[in-house]
C-alpha cells in the first residue's frame, strides 16, 4: 500500500474533482459519508452520546458532514465548532449551513479562550476529533491543548478523522499535550507515515483506511516515497520452485560469526537460512563451537577458524552465494583485524548484523569496502553508532537515507514497524509483535534474508520479504506461546507456516494496532 505525502494527498484531491467533474464540496460529502457509514455499521443506532468537535477548515467540514448524517439517522449527537480563527474554508461554511437545515440544535460555538465547563463528557461517550487535518503546520494554542487534555481526562473513546489533531504528517511533535491521543483513526485513502514511527505511533492506538474514491489512475501511477508492506505486497515477490530443481539451484549461505558463549547466534542464523529455502548452509565459527553446532544442527556444514574462542582469520575455500556476518562475532582486536581483511577481499553479497555493525561503527572507513546493496540490520543502538544521534524520528530517517545513498547500502531499521531504507525509499513492515523482543530474534532475521538472497532474490526484495516472513512467523508462533514465552527458535519452526500463509484466502481486514517489538 502506498503512503502518500501531504502534497500528494492535496494533488489527488484536486485531480479527483477535475477528472470526476465534481466539486471539492462533493468530495467532502463523500468523505464524511464514508465515516458515517463506518460508524453506523458498528453502532446500529445505539444512543451513546457522540460529541463531534469540528475545526473551521476542511477537517471540520468532514466532521460537519458526519454530524449531519448522524442527526438525520437519529443518533444522539452534540456538535461543536472550535472557533480559533476567522479563516474558515469554503467547504466548511457550506456544510455549516447544511447542518443547520436538519436540526434546531445548531452547533455550539467554542471560542478560543472561552469557557467550556458546561460540556459534560462521560467515559461511555464517543468523541469525534475533526478539528485539524493534515494541513496543520504549527502547534495548537494553549486553549486548544487544554481542550485535548479535557478529552483525555474524560476517558471517552476518541475517534480521529483522517489524523489525530495536533499531529503533523511530515515533522515531529513539539509537545505531546498538544496532540489528541486517539483510540482509533479513520484515515482517508491511505495511512499516514506518522502512524508507524516510534515517537508518533502512540497518538493513535488503531487505524483504518477508508476509500473515498480518489482518482484510480492517480493512485496507481503516482510514485510514493513510502510503501506499507503486507501480504499483498510481498506475494508478487515470491519465487515458486520447479519440479526438477535441486539444492544447487537455491544457493549456498555462509554464516560467519560466533565466539565463546555465543555459538547459539550462528546456530539460529544458520537454521533460519536453511528453513527460509537456501540449498546449502555453511557456518564459519571458532573451534569452541564445532561439536555443539554439528550436534544441534546436522544439516549445516561447519568450517572452523584456527582460534579456539574467537574468529581471528576468515579463510575458506567454498564459493558462497551470500554471506551473513556478525552474529555472535564479538569485537576483540584479532576479530576486528580478521573482519577488515575479509572485507578487503570479499566480492560476495553481504548481510551484516550485530557485531559486524559494531565493527563498522568503530572504523567507519570500512564502509567503503562494502559491496553495493549490502544489507545492514541494526537495532536502535547499533544504528546510532553508525549514523550518529538524531533529534527525532524524521531526523533519523533523513540520516539513514543519506547514509544509504552514500554507501549504496540497504539499511533495515528494526523495531515494531521495521523500516527498510534504500536511497530515498522507505518500506514499512506490518507483521510482528512484542514477543519478538527476545534474544536471537535478529539472528533469525539475518539467516532468513541471507537464505532468500541465496535463492536468487534481489537484495532489496530479500530484505522486504525476509522482514515480512520473520514477523509473520512470530505472529503464527504467538498463538501457541504468547508474548512472554515466544523465543527465537519458535520463529524458525513456524517459518514454513508463514510461507503457506501467503496463499491462504484473506480473512476480513482487521484494523492495524501499533505494538512494540
Amino acid at each position: 500500500m502506498k503512503i502518500f505525502s501531504k502534497a500528494q494527498i492535496y494533488e489527488g484531491d484536486r485531480l479527483t474533482t477535475e477528472r470526476q467533474n465534481i466539486t471539492s464540496t462533493d468530495l467532502m460529502e463523500r468523505a464524511g459519508t464514508q465515516i458515517f457509514n463506518w460508524i453506523h455499521m458498528r453502532m446500529q443506532g445505539a444512543q451513546v452520546p457522540i460529541h463531534v468537535f469540528c475545526g473551521i477548515g476542511n477537517n471540520g467540514g468532514d466532521g460537519l458532514v458526519l454530524a449531519r448524517h448522524l442527526i438525520t439517522h437519529g443518533y444522539n449527537v452534540i456538535t461543536y465548532i472550535v472557533n480559533c480563527s476567522d479563516k474558515r474554508s469554503k467547504d466548511f461554511l457550506i456544510n455549516y449551513d447544511r447542518i443547520k437545515t436538519v436540526t434546531k440544535e445548531w452547533p455550539k460555538m467554542l471560542s478560543c479562550g472561552g469557557d467550556y465547563s458546561d460540556i459534560v463528557i462521560e467515559e461511555k461517550d464517543i468523541i469525534v476529533d475533526a478539528i485539524f487535518g493534515i494541513g496543520l503546520n504549527r502547534p495548537p494554542n494553549d486553549w486548544v491543548q487544554k481542550l485535548f487534555q479535557f478529552w483525555r481526562a474524560s476517558k471517552a473513546f476518541i475517534l480521529a478523522v483522517d489524523i489525530p489533531s495536533g499531529l503533523y504528517t511530515d515533522k515531529a511533535v513539539e509537545d505531546e499535550n498538544a496532540v489528541v491521543h486517539a483510540n482509533y483513526t479513520i484515515s482517508f485513502q491511505s495511512p499516514k507515515l506518522v502512524f508507524f514511527l516510534p515517537e508518533t505511533a502512540k497518538y493513535t492506538h488503531q487505524w483504518e483506511v477508508l476509500d473515498i474514491g480518489i482518482d484510480r489512475d492517480y493512485l496507481m501511477q503516482t510514485e510514493t516515497e513510502v510503501e506499507l508492506i503486507s501480504k499483498f505486497e510481498v506475494l508478487p515477490l515470491y519465487r515458486p520452485r520447479q519440479k526438477f530443481s535441486h539444492k544447487g539451484d537455491f544457493g549456498h549461505v555462509l554464516i560467519i560469526g560466533g565466539s565463546y558463549g555465543k555459538i547459539g547466534a550462528v546456530n539460529l542464523a544458520s537454521k533460519a537460512a536453511l528453513s527460509s529455502g537456501a540449498g546449502l548452509v555453511t557456518a564459519y565459527i571458532p573451534k569452541c563451537g564445532y561439536h555443539s553446532l554439528q550436534a544441534s544442527f546436522p544439516e549445516a556444514m561447519v568450517i572452523t577458524d584456527d582460534s579456539d574462542n574467537a574468529i581471528s582469520n576468515i579463510d575458506f575455500d567454498i564459493e558462497p552465494t551470500v554471506i551473513g556476518i556478525g552474529v555472535g562475532l564479538g569485537t576483540a582486536e584479532e576479530t576486528a583485524k580478521a573482519f577488515e581483511a575479509f572485507l578487503k577481499k570479499n566480492i560476495v553479497s553481504l548481510v551484516i548484523d550485530a557485531d559486524g555493525l559494531n565493527l563498522l561503527s568503530k572504523k567507519k572507513s570500512l564502509l567503503s569496502l562494502l559491496p553495493e546493496k549490502s544489507i545492514l540490520t541494526p537495532h536502535p543502538k547499533e544504528l546510532e553508532r553508525l549514523i550518529g544521534k538524531w533529534t527525532d524520528d524524521f531526523d533519523k530517517l533523513k540520516k539513514v537515507k543519506t547514509f544509504s545513498k552514500k554507501h549504496k547500502a540497504i539499511v533495515l531499521i528494526k523495531g515494531a514497524n521495521s523500516i527498510t531504507v534504500f536511497g530515498d525509499k522507505l518500506y514499512i513492515n506490518t507483521t510482528g509483535n512484542p514477543g519478538m523482543a527476545t534474544a536471537g530474534s535478529g539472528d533469525v532475521l539475518t539467516g532468513i534474508i541471507s537464505g532468500l538472497i541465496a535463492q536468487g532474490y534481489e537484495p532489496l526484495a530479500a530484505t522486504i520479504f525476509g522482514v515480512y516472513l520473520h514477523g509473520r512467523s512470530a505472529d503464527i508462533s504467538l498463538e501457541d506461546f504468547g508474548y512472554q514465552s515466544l523465543i527465537a527458535s519458535h520463529m524458525i519452526e513456524t517459518l514454513g507456516e508463514a510461507y503457506i500463509d501467503l496463499f491462504k484466502q484473506p480473512e476480513q481486514e482487521q484494523p492495524q494496532e501499533q505494538e512494540q517489538e
